[in-house]
């Protein structure tokens, strides 16, 4: 099951890509209240957006992001087109979502 959820809305040409990331985004300062050690550290670092294959986005992100990150941002394309958003982890984890607009 993916964590990525999209919802991509068309407007001439120009896609409106709405999509919500199910990650713990984990800074590794909090700690566990009940053990009262460190949580490890495991957030989003790499977050690449492709609309037919060609890049159109690369962002780095940081332990600073909040939990379950929201991304809204504007891309060139058209309705039909197909948009991927791809992330990384400083922990080694992937995942991908492919729709069309």
């Amino acid at each position: 099951m993916s964590t990525i959820r999209m919802r991509i809305s068309p407007a001439g040409d120009v896609l409106d890509v709405k999509a919500l990331i199910r990650h713990p985004m984990e800074s590794g300062l909090r700690e566990d209240k009940s053990t009262g050690e460190k949580i490890p550290a495991d957030y989003i670092q790499k977050l690449v957006v492709e609309v037919n294959g060609e890049e159109v986005m690369d962002g780095n992100l940081s332990e600073a992001v909040s939990k379950n990150p929201y991304l809204n941002i504007k891309v060139p394309g058209k309705k039909g087109d197909e948009v991927k958003i791809s992330w990384s982890s400083n922990t080694g984890d992937t995942d991908e979502a492919t729709q069309a607009a």
